[in-house]
């Protein structure tokens, strides 16, 4: 049962700690099923960038509950690893444009970063694409312009910009659906020059589109555009070129068109000498309901080129391996809303209606549900785990367990009543040794099996 975000309330607590146990959540199948990376909320059009050693993964975030697209922010999640991801929560929404008036229309954005700052390109439908400006991927994002950086009002072609600096400084900016447009930017990422050149029509190009430059093996710099393919059910296509501004030809298919994903949206980034396609799909919605509406989730494929620099087709994400790129450090403070999967659990703010707060936590915790966190190094031993939680009522506990949800128990936190209050709750561990999966699982009492208590962080001591 997937749940919208609900924080116990005085009038409601009784209530839910009556309620009877939920739907049981799916088991993690990612060994055998590459299933969406985010299962807490809906993300869409996913948005790779890396910098450093991380990666900074952007989203438009569909609304729950929603039929058609109910957009109104975008989303930041973070990892060093490419399973375990971190919810950052929205760090930009409609309402940093004082210049729109609506509150729905956040759709594909693509962030990127240049000498300091970041960049985030924002299409909203009907009213063209604006420009954030950060000093930090985590924002506070502001509008420099005041108004569209692009807004061709005879159409409303103006969606999904993609942004790409070249060898040489210069930088583009394509989007369009169904045309495609590119736009050469100045070196203040602001504003452009020259003008809105359209392009020919790319074979099988609907929407979406993903700009990026590569060296081939003979050290030529060749250029890809990834794109939603066309509609409906879209692939993931994509066109080469010898120069950033074409012409381009189109190559066939990174994911063949399936019905599976009806929508797609590529992203595409370079982690640690392995290349990634990002795309969405209906998995978890379709898991849940058997039904389609603009319930989204991103997922994740790695992706190889061939000899001569085409390339090499997935096929769906389901049946694509994805594999943790080195392992996960335990010994720290690892907030509650780093997970693999998460499934059933849901990630807010404190006081999500009032003041902005940068502190996330999870929530709508029900009794048999968990986070699970791939690959984590234990090293010689874990001797010790400590929790930050708050429950307004009864309760529950955290069992740490290892490998699965019913696998090797290193040890149980309780967490009792804490009159909503944070507190930190610990216990002794055993058996956790080397490299394991993690399972923090959530356990009810006789008196509750709902809403336990929501879950700030953790962190494990070593021996």
């Amino acid at each position: 049962m997937y749940k919208s975000i609900s924080l116990i309330t005085k009038e409601t607590a009784a209530t839910l700690a009556l309620c009877a146990i939920p739907a049981t959540a799916p088991a993690q199948s990612t060994n055998e099923i590459n299933m969406p990376i985010i299962q807490t909320k809906y993300t869409a059009d996913p948005a790779p960038y890396v910098h450093g050693d991380t990666v900074y993964l952007f989203t438009p975030h569909d609304e729950d509950g929603a039929k058609g697209f109910v957009m109104k922010d975008w989303l930041l999640y973070i990892s060093t690893d490419m399973v375990n991801w971190q919810d950052h929560g929205a760090v930009a929404s409609l309402k940093d444009f004082k210049w729109y008036k609506g509150d729905n229309g956040a759709w594909a954005e693509q962030v990127i970063e240049r000498n300091g700052k970041w960049y985030m390109y924002c299409p909203i439908h009907g009213n063209g694409i604006g420009v954030l400006v950060a000093d930090s991927p985590y924002g506070p994002y502001k509008d420099p312009l005041g108004h569209p950086l692009v807004w061709q009002k005879e159409s409303w072609d103006d969606i999904d910009p993609t942004v790409w600096i070249d060898t040489d400084g210069q930088a583009y900016m394509y989007w369009g659906n169904p045309n495609v447009y590119y736009v050469k930017l100045n070196e203040g990422m602001i504003t452009y020059s020259g003008g809105i050149v359209k392009l020919p029509k790319i074979k099988d190009y609907q929407e979406g589109p993903w700009f990026w430059g590569r060296k081939n093996n003979r050290g030529e710099q060749k250029y890809y555009l990834a794109f939603a393919s066309t509609c409906c059910p879209e692939g993931i296509g994509y066109a080469m070129a010898d120069s950033p501004t074409g012409p381009w030809e189109h190559k066939g298919h990174i994911m063949d068109h399936t019905p599976q994903t009806r929508g797609n949206h590529p992203g595409i980034c370079e982690y640690k000498g392995k290349w990634y396609c990002f795309g969405l799909n209906y998995d978890i919605y379709r898991l849940e309901t058997g039904e389609h509406a603009e319930q989204r989730s991103c997922s994740v494929a790695e992706m190889t080129y061939k000899e001569d620099g085409t390339i090499q087709e997935l096929p769906y994400f389901h049946d694509c391996k994805l594999t943790q790129v080195g392992t996960f450090n335990p010994f720290r403070r690892v907030e509650a809303e780093t997970m693999a999967w998460g499934y059933g659990l849901k990630t807010t703010r404190e006081n999500p209606s009032g003041p902005w707060n940068p502190t996330l936590f999870v929530t709508d915790i029900d009794d048999g549900e968990y986070i699970l966190i791939r690959g984590v190094d234990f090293g010689t031993g874990a001797r010790r785990f400590t929790a930050s939680c708050s429950t307004l009522l009864f309760g529950g506990s955290i069992e740490v367990r290892l490998d699965s949800p019913t696998g090797t128990l290193a040890g149980t936190v309780t967490i009792p009543n804490t009159k909503f209050k944070y507190k930190e709750f610990s216990t002794n561990l055993s058996k956790a040794k080397g490299v394991h999966d993690l399972y923090l699982v959530f356990k009810g009492t006789d008196r509750q099996k709902r809403n336990l208590f929501n879950f700030d962080w953790w962190k494990m001591e070593k021996l």
